[in-house]
Order: structure tokens, then sequence, then C-alpha cells
């Protein structure tokens, strides 16, 4: 099957309009706002309204309140949730269990033990996103353009769909992508000509290199 690519960060219609043409599976919307990707409600419907059908529409959200996620449903049309922050279990089953959209979970890796909590997710949620942990006390959860051991994933059975972000470029995602024996990818940082600003360019670059073609 061919490699998903998951856009994330999608912040104005340049970077919307060039991921919808490169065939990306998601896209991605931060709501999260210390963020340098974080997007307004009302302007990431504004995106997602550019194009009818096409990627899933994903919105990321860090230990979000059910207020809030149900505030932001309220005028984006979402596809799926991804749960960025210390989200339990129970809390993901819950998301999931009110709101009735498919659930996300990253999962930050550093060494082979981080990836104990799968089993622990697994019943519970429909996709995993593994991501190289952020560096303690770092403001962000994630797009910090940092790798982790992509070796750490070969020959691991994940029983969901899983994404493999951290430090992606279009330089070395097919490397990742063989290493990991990734299903699929995540980039932000690694598409950006500066800090939260996508380039047209990188993301076609990026798909095409996850892609091999």
């Amino acid at each position: 099957m061919p490699v998903e690519v998951k856009i994330c960060g999608i912040r104005d219609a340049g970077a919307m309009d060039a991921a919808v043409a490169a065939g990306a599976d998601f896209v991605g919307f931060v709501f999260f706002p210390p963020s340098p990707r974080a997007v307004a409600p009302g302007d990431a419907a504004a995106l997602s309204a550019r194009h009818a059908g096409g990627p899933v529409r994903v919105g990321l959200f860090v230990d979000p309140t059910d207020d809030a996620l149900a505030a932001i449903l309220a005028e984006v049309p979402l596809g799926l949730i991804q749960l960025h922050g210390e989200e339990t279990p129970a809390r993901a089953a819950a998301i999931r269990a009110r709101f009735g959209l498919p659930v996300m979970k990253a999962l930050g890796i550093a060494a082979p033990e981080d990836l104990a909590a799968v089993d622990d997710f697994a019943p519970v949620v429909d996709r995993f996103l593994f991501d190289a942990k952020p560096p303690p006390g770092g403001p962000l959860p994630g797009g910090n353009a940092q790798s982790f051991e992509w070796q750490l994933m070969a020959g691991r059975t994940i029983p969901k769909p899983w994404l493999l972000a951290g430090g992606l470029t279009p330089a070395n995602v097919a490397e990742a992508i063989r290493t990991a024996r990734a299903p699929g990818v995540d980039v932000s940082s690694g598409v950006e000509r500066a800090r939260g600003v996508k380039d047209p360019g990188l993301i076609r670059d990026f798909i095409v290199s996850a892609r091999g073609r």
C-alpha cells in the first residue's frame, strides 16, 4: 500500500492547496495556542472549505477539555482527533465515545520502554503517531524538529495504523520509512521555510520522497 502522509500545522491557503494537490492523506490543524503553528478555528474552517473532499482533516489537541473540543468541532469539520498531550487511555476512550470521531494518540519515544504504552492505548484508539519525546521542560509536545532512533520501530508489531514523526524532511523521509518500516509519516517543521510558515515546494517534495516517485 502507498505510504500515508500527513502534513501538520497548516495555517495558510498556499500550504493547504499544496498538500491537497500533492495528494496528502491527512492535513493537520493545530489547536494548541503556545504552538507557532496554532490556527484559529474559524481560519481552519475556511482553509478546509477551500477543497471538497481530499485529505482527512485532523485536529491536534493537547489535553483538551470537552468544552474546547465541542467548540472547535462546531466550527471545523474534523475527521480525526489527534491527542498530543498527557491524555490517559480512559480519557482517549471518553473523547472517542462522546464525539464519535476516530482518535489518534501521539506517543513520545526516546527509548524502547516508551513503546509500552501502545498496549494500554490500542484498545481505545484508532491510530498512533510516534514522535520524538520533547526535551525536558520544553513548551511543545511535538513539532520540535527532533527525531528519535527509527530502528526502535523496526520489527515492532503495532496493532493499529501508525505514523512516524519527528525531524522528518524531504531529504531523510525515505530512509526513515525504510528503517522504521513505517506505513505512514507526519511532518510539520520539516516542510517550513520559517518557523510556522509552510513552503509549498517542500510539501510537494516531501510527499514525492515519501512515496518514492
